[in-house]
């Protein structure tokens, strides 16, 4: 995967839970040569996923710098994106589900981050999960979240120079 598209763009990896997405991302950043960046959006609500996230950060090496940015992405990623750095947004689900539970429009945020992807100045890789393959969710909340999971991917899928789904560890590229 790791060819001059991905050095030099921006990449959408999609998949589901547990898929490879974010190893991949990892991966692509880690090859590249630049300095990695993490901009991760999960925040540790429970001693679960304050567990997930220390596990994360520790199979990263000490080249990579993180960030935790659970609300203002677009404005964190200009920040930080350069053509001396490789970006890993992960994921772009958290970001939404943050959007959504600080009762943000989740939909207008998506489609600013969209906008701003043509003017960042150097790669990144944004991890998003596909979640519209499932069932109907039974609850508003997890449909209004599907919606605008779906929503976001497809703009941000649109604004991508390259986009790949990833299942089982396997990288399917769509565009690009």
């Amino acid at each position: 995967m790791a060819d001059s598209t991905t050095l030099t763009g921006t990449t959408l990896l999609l998949g589901g839970a547990r898929s490879g997405k974010s190893r991949l991302a990892v991966s692509m950043a880690s090859q590249s040569g630049l300095a990695p960046i993490m901009l991760a959006t999960a925040t540790a609500g429970d001693a679960e996923m304050a567990e997930r996230i220390a596990r994360h950060r520790a199979e990263r090496d000490a080249r990579w710098e993180t960030f935790e940015v659970a609300l203002d992405l677009p404005q964190r990623l200009a920040d930080l994106a350069s053509p001396q750095r490789f970006v890993v947004v992960d994921c772009v689900s958290f970001w939404l589900a943050n959007l959504l539970f600080a009762n943000e429009d989740a939909d207008a945020a998506a489609s600013h981050l969209a906008a701003r992807i043509a003017d960042l100045k150097g790669p990144v890789a944004f991890v998003s999960n596909e979640v519209g393959s499932g069932i109907v969710p039974d609850n508003e909340l997890a449909r209004r979240f599907r919606d605008v999971q779906g929503r976001a991917n497809q703009m941000l899928a649109a604004a991508a120079q390259q986009v790949v789904l990833v299942v089982a560890g396997l990288p399917l590229k769509l565009k690009g």
